[in-house]
């Protein structure tokens, strides 16, 4: 170990920060999970990343790979082992002026990429949190506030440069490793670190953001008419309800529908909003016309000994109207969880199932639990939250890697169908036999 661990801080060019550092602290914690890993390893080239890859698999210690760090189940870091820290690696650049082609680093966040390209009137379609890694976010899916008129993230992506798990340098797109970018597009970290991603970015104005409250009393009403209108309503329209905010009155707290038209023209924005602002009594309206790059939000570090537990299904077309009646229930009665409800569909849905492997494609909407506090707060809602997804069980399916706190055999099978998991394990054979990165939502080599 000695002698691997002198000719590796020989070759290494970037950082490595170990117990005792300054930085240590800081560097060893993720954004919901703290750790004490051996070694914390920021690569300045993608040769570092190489060469890192060659340590951690040398060493046999466990491998962490951080793009934000924001994943709930805490993959970002680990106690003991290495985490290798894309931050250094950032850059972002249009290098394809007429298709729009841009080149962003493994360890850029979403805040870097929109301020980058704000200045191009571009824009590509992420997440909704600055702070939040492209990687990360990308590599499972990536639904935001153009996902319905431009779908998942991952599907805007053109070309990946990975380091593989036997330090190769590897280039997958449709025409070159054509099954690897297959795996990459929604198979999380399975097969390696995306060093760079280039996307089609798209032309982008200003949008009309914000939005629409009504009193809890409304839920049933607002969200089934929220429902019926977004089946109808232009792609341009991108929205999200949410019930029991727990900074705004927990279950008494108003129904939240927030709006997201991406156009810069108001006559049409109100044709497509309006039908929302007639569903009840409206407390608030704040929708406004808003810079895109000041619609992604900066996310939040929990203090510390407060955790986070997510959980998310989805649900097609046909059980809607029972997912929201029971929604609206348990939402506006005492010690209910924060629920979401996302729109997708769209161009989401347009893409075959099989063509990446994200596999929730004809998906209506999102359904998303969040729980947070101390230990003691978790267990006293589990049993709450449990009869709460025991009453969607037999409405819902499936699940969003990037919004689930655990990372067990069921969740995998609920990120992964039988089918598209197959074909990852074939994938994940060639690209990583020994499982080498083995901390995500895993899927073991064929």
């Amino acid at each position: 170990m000695s002698s691997a661990l002198e000719s590796f801080r020989r070759d290494f060019g970037g950082d490595i920060i170990e117990p005792g550092d300054a930085e240590y602290e800081a560097a060893s914690r993720s954004v919901v999970t703290t750790g004490s890993p051996a070694y914390v390893l920021r690569p300045a080239t993608v040769a570092d990343v190489q060469t890192a890859v060659g340590f951690a698999a040398g060493t046999g210690l466990p491998l962490s790979v951080r793009g934000g760090g924001h994943s709930f189940p805490g993959f970002g870091t680990n106690d003991g082992g290495v985490v290798i820290d894309l931050s250094r690696l950032a850059d972002v650049d249009l290098v394809d002026r007429e298709r729009h082609i841009v080149r962003i680093g493994g360890g850029a966040t979403w805040g870097q990429v929109a301020a980058a390209l704000a200045p191009h009137h571009l824009a590509i379609s992420s997440g909704d949190t600055k702070s939040v890694g492209v990687g990360g976010l990308t590599l499972s899916g990536g639904i935001g506030w153009k996902v319905r008129k431009y779908g998942l993230a991952l599907d805007s992506v053109v070309t990946a440069e990975l380091v593989t798990a036997d330090g190769e340098v590897v280039t997958a797109s449709a025409e070159e490793n054509p099954e690897l970018f297959w795996a990459i597009r929604g198979g999380g970290g399975n097969l390696g670190i995306v060093t760079a991603f280039e996307f089609a970015a798209h032309p982008t104005t200003d949008v009309f953001f914000g939005k629409v409250t009504f009193p809890a009393s409304e839920a049933v009403e607002v969200l089934q008419g929220w429902a019926n209108h977004l089946r109808t309503a232009p792609e341009e329209l991108t929205s999200i309800a949410s019930l029991a905010n727990p900074f705004a009155g927990g279950h008494e707290a108003p129904v939240e529908i927030h709006v997201a038209f991406d156009g810069d023209d108001e006559a049409l924005a109100d044709r497509a909003i309006d039908p929302i602002r007639r569903l009840g009594t409206v407390v608030d309206d704040d929708v406004a016309l808003t810079a895109y790059a000041d619609v992604l939000v900066e996310g939040a570090t929990p203090p510390p000994g407060i955790q986070l537990v997510a959980r998310n299904a989805f649900a097609d077309r046909e059980p809607v109207p029972e997912v929201l009646q029971i929604l609206a229930e348990v939402g506006t009665s005492p010690g209910s969880p924060m629920i979401a409800v996302r729109s997708v569909g769209g161009a989401v849905s347009r893409v075959a199932d099989d063509a990446t492997a994200y596999a929730h494609r004809q998906a209506e909407l999102m359904v998303v639990t969040v729980t947070g506090g101390p230990k003691p707060v978790i267990e006293a809602a589990r049993p709450g939250l449990d009869a709460l997804w025991g009453k969607l069980a037999p409405h819902v399916n499936g699940a969003y890697a990037n919004f689930l706190a655990a990372a067990g055999a069921e969740d995998v099978a609920a990120v992964y169908p039988a089918e598209t998991y197959r074909r990852l394990a074939a994938v994940k054979r060639q690209y990583d036999p020994n499982n080498l990165f083995a901390r995500n939502h895993n899927v073991r080599p064929a």
